[in-house]
């Protein structure tokens, strides 16, 4: 396993790798890795010739400074966890060698930026668009492997591949739990203890939605989650969206041809928690 921290090292090694005809896969990560994580980086190894992983917590994306200071950080972990993934190359730069000048790029990324954790969190994924199209254009992959817990960040990338023309696979994987039915993420590992017993309530939520989507309407399926969430005192749901799986525009009634998706984010104390859960078509 190869560690780089700057860019120039990196594509010199991949231009060779890339010289000898070899495939080069790519997950992208802001480090506190989890299961979730490796299981993206298991599937990037057995697709391709070679797996890269980036560990950058870019500051772009985040619109809180106070979240961007306690977001975890854990590299030493990391580089233990990665190195029994069989994954072969690591990028863990600092902030001067993604951003060596501002970027001041704005992307045209329409509707899908202003709706869920667009509305909430203004310029996230402006800043999202602008570190990942950075990091394709040093690995230049032809892979990149995304989990579906952030699944209005991955139309996002694929909205600003259609933008940039940059020629990447995107993969999406699906969502990993814990027993107890929370999405993994690795602000879990911030929650109290209390908060952490209580997050339980969001995965649980959304599956046992998926049941009673036959028996509501979008509104009262909206409402339900809401109120079955915010009954505990330790949780306080942002927003619950229920949207057309493919556009992410929201939706007022079921579509017997169009499936949906619902996004919720809930505070947990001082953490923030995304999940979501897709519906079938009826």
């Amino acid at each position: 396993m190869e560690l780089f921290e700057k860019v120039g090292d990196l594509k010199s090694r991949l231009n060779e790798i890339s010289a000898n005809g070899k495939t080069v896969g790519f997950v992208p990560t802001m480090g506190a890795l989890h299961l979730g994580h490796i299981s993206l980086v298991k599937q990037c190894v057995l697709e391709n010739d070679y797996c890269v992983v980036s560990i950058f917590v870019n500051p772009t994306q985040f619109n809180d400074p106070k979240d961007l200071k306690n977001y975890p950080r854990f590299l030493e972990n990391d580089l233990a966890l990665l190195k029994e993934t069989n994954c072969q190359i690591i990028f863990a730069p600092p902030e001067s060698e993604i951003y060596p000048e501002p970027d001041n790029r704005v992307f045209p990324l329409g509707e899908l930026e202003t709706v869920m954790e667009g509305k909430q969190r203004p310029g996230h994924f402006q800043g999202v668009a602008k570190v990942v199209s950075r990091l394709f254009d040093i690995v230049k992959p032809y892979r990149a492997y995304f989990g579906e817990k952030d699944y209005q960040q991955i139309a996002i990338i694929r909205r600003m591949l259609e933008i940039t023309g940059q020629p990447v696979e995107i993969i999406s994987c699906p969502i990993l739990r814990e027993p107890d039915g929370l999405a993994l993420s690795s602000r879990n590992m911030l929650l109290t203890p209390k908060h952490r017993q209580q997050a339980s309530l969001i995965g649980k939520t959304l599956l046992e939605a998926r049941n009673k989507a036959n028996e509501m309407s979008v509104k009262e399926l909206s409402e339900w989650v809401v109120k079955q969430i915010n009954a505990s005192p330790l949780l306080e749901v942002e927003y619950f969206e229920l949207a057309n799986a493919k556009t992410l525009m929201p939706i007022d009634q079921w579509h017997s041809d169009e499936p949906a998706v619902g996004c919720i984010a809930v505070k947990a104390g001082e953490v923030r928690l995304i999940d979501n859960v897709k519906f079938d078509s009826k």
